[in-house]
């Protein structure tokens, strides 16, 4: 790690270092010729940021971060309890007797900050010892004397034990014992108020919102004797990231991430056990481990990981709270990495390439697929039968030529598989026959020479736009096995292509499946081409996915108005225009249902009796 920053917006950020080269300062352009990749954490607020940043540079001790580098040590607001009258300052390096330390910070003046704030409730001294004596000697005050800032012991305004009593306030304060002080300060506000003493409450006003200032916090921040560690998880079908955040004595002190292949079927539970398992063989175990979901296993893995760490530890999954927030926080991180892993190996080249390349090998094909689609069928039972169609160029996903398709014979996934690709390909030769491709075709088979007229294009005239099955795959992907490979061959085949290769991807066991084969082909779990087919394989599932739900729900909506006698498809929109859903219209009554044009008493009142699941009597069904 060379470098750890942080912003608000972190694209502006990255934008000032992505300037002219040769107008950036000589430590900039260092570090920017020496870094390899950009890593980040999302965080809640600016204050979490900060204490994210100090750890990590404690941690990693990056270089370039030179502010950070005066005495290689951090600042701790300290209150030296030890001394007659108690300081607050801003302290470095080892520890002293007598003097409690809250923190580290990052920076000094954020110290400075928060004291500042405090003072105006606690005004404890904050001057050198030579200033406190000299003050003394003169019998006046400093500057924060006479604006109220500190209670001026050196002239004798508080006794040394009244002092001492507001330096053991301001460290309660610290420590986190706040509640007291501000519901002091609010009753002290009303008493003031009540008795019409207005100047008084506003500066009692101005404490309290002092305190809450100060005690601005991260969300993850707990109480002080807290020490857990958050995991928090997420996954999809392929791989799983985790994210771990190191609470201790009640702040964050580290963080890390993997990702990891998930090489069977497991539930967030399974994975979180196999993830304490291997984590703590040998690490520190806190009192707390705070986690997503219950391992299966809860009461055995709890009983050893206590008898590994020598006391009692609890497993939990927190449910409301500052422990639930701080789970949020670390489970957007482990979003987010996941998002940062999958984009860097589809987006870089190299692995791109690396992917085509091992699935022409493996497939035994004359030329990398560059073009890629992939077919998946989803229904229920047999009911809604859809397919959907998924392209990925170069090994990017290619959204514009995504299609969609309701298959018409709905007699199992294998004829559906040959339907769709049946459908798709006679497409693809109208069109070619449109645009004058096949007859470009045949006379290049006849030998024609010279450059002649040029072919059609796969552009459409009218729009602009590349016509819907224009282009051809290289690799067909099917979601299933062999029977699935063998009807999209067979497809093909009837429709007399044969410059396009087929191959079916199981789910079960990610095995690829070539038409006509016995054995299924076998790729590495590690190899970027399998990576590169489950991608596409899931992606097709997902769109086949989303377009069953929505062709399912719009039928559900129609079934429950298609059981109303004498009620037609342009009524039965207009009733759905009327009230927006099937959910409102239920909740109608029969008056406010006549108020659709065309529907009279006798079918609102069939409508009400259908929604609420009562059977329209004889008459009403026309009996």
């Amino acid at each position: 790690m060379i470098y750890v920053g942080k912003a608000k917006s972190l694209r502006q950020r990255l934008n000032s270092y992505f300037a002219d080269f040769a107008g950036l300062h000589p430590r900039t352009q260092t570090m920017l010729t020496t870094a390899a990749s950009v890593d980040w954490t999302v965080v809640g607020t600016e204050v979490e940021a900060l204490q994210l940043e100090y750890s990590w540079i404690k941690e990693f001790d990056p270089r370039f971060n030179v502010k950070y580098r005066d005495d290689k040590s951090y600042p701790y607001l300290a209150v030296t309890m030890g001394d007659d009258f108690p300081r607050v300052q801003v302290m470095r390096g080892a520890r002293r007797k007598g003097t409690r330390y809250f923190g580290p910070y990052s920076h000094a003046w954020a110290i400075r900050e928060t004291v500042d704030l405090l003072l105006r409730v606690f005004p404890v001294r904050t001057c050198s010892a030579g200033v406190f004596k000299r003050a003394g000697q003169i019998g006046r005050p400093c500057l924060l004397g006479y604006i109220d800032k500190c209670s001026a012991p050196c002239v004798g305004r508080v006794t040394p034990d009244e002092h001492r009593a507001l330096a053991e306030d301001f460290c309660d304060f610290m420590a986190g014992n706040t509640g007291r002080f501000i519901k002091r300060l609010e009753r002290e506000m009303r008493d003031a108020a009540a008795v019409e003493e207005y100047e008084r409450a506003a500066r009692l006003r101005d404490d309290v919102q002092a305190l809450q200032r100060a005690l601005e916090k991260q969300t993850v921040v707990l109480g002080d004797d807290t020490d857990c560690d958050v995991i928090a998880l997420a996954e999809d079908p392929l791989e799983a990231a985790v994210q771990v955040f190191y609470v201790r004595g009640g702040r964050i002190r580290g963080q890390r991430g993997w990702v990891v292949d998930k090489v069977e079927e497991a539930t967030p539970g399974e994975l979180v056990e196999q993830f304490l398992l291997q984590m703590y063989g040998e690490a520190t175990i806190p009192r707390e481990i705070l986690v997503p979901a219950r391992p299966p296993d809860e009461t055995a893995l709890v009983e050893l990981l206590s008898e590994q760490r020598g006391s009692r530890v609890d497993l939990r999954v927190p449910q409301r709270g500052d422990k639930k927030s701080l789970m949020e926080t670390v489970e957007r991180n482990a979003k987010e990495s996941l998002a940062q892993h999958k984009l860097r190996r589809a987006s870089d080249l190299t692995t791109r390439s690396r992917a085509l390349q091992e699935i022409a090998d493996a497939l035994d094909l004359d030329q990398v697929p560059l073009r890629i689609e992939c077919y998946d069928v989803s229904h229920i039972q047999g009911e809604n039968v859809v397919a959907s169609m998924v392209v990925f160029e170069d090994g990017l996903v290619r959204k514009s030529e995504y299609r969609r398709f309701s298959i018409r014979t709905a007699e199992g996934d294998v004829a559906s598989i040959y339907e769709v690709i049946c459908r798709r390909f006679k497409r693809y030769l109208e069109e070619r026959a449109a645009t004058g491709e096949l007859d470009a075709e045949a006379e290049d088979e006849a030998g024609s020479e010279g450059a002649g007229p040029v072919a059609g294009t796969p552009i459409d005239p009218e729009t602009g736009r590349p016509r819907k099955f224009a282009y051809p795959p290289n690799l067909v992907v099917v979601d299933g096995g062999p029977a699935q490979a063998a009807a999209a061959q067979r497809a093909l085949d009837e429709l007399g292509i044969d410059d396009v290769a087929v191959c079916g991807l199981a789910k079960r066991l990610e095995e690829v499946w070539l038409p006509g084969d016995d054995q299924p082909v076998i790729l590495p779990r590690s190899s970027e081409g399998l990576y590169l087919l489950q991608r596409v394989r899931d992606e097709a599932h997902r769109f086949a996915i989303t377009y069953h739900r929505t062709k399912r729900s719009k039928s559900l909506k129609e079934s429950v108005l298609d059981q109303v006698p004498g009620l037609g498809p342009a009524r039965r929109q207009a009733l759905l225009r009327h009230f927006g859903s099937v959910k409102r219209l239920r909740e109608a009554s029969a008056e406010e249902i006549r108020e659709v044009p065309g529907i009279g008493r006798a079918t609102a009142e069939a409508i009400v009796a259908a929604l609420n699941g009562e059977s329209p009597s004889p008459a009403e069904r026309g009996v």
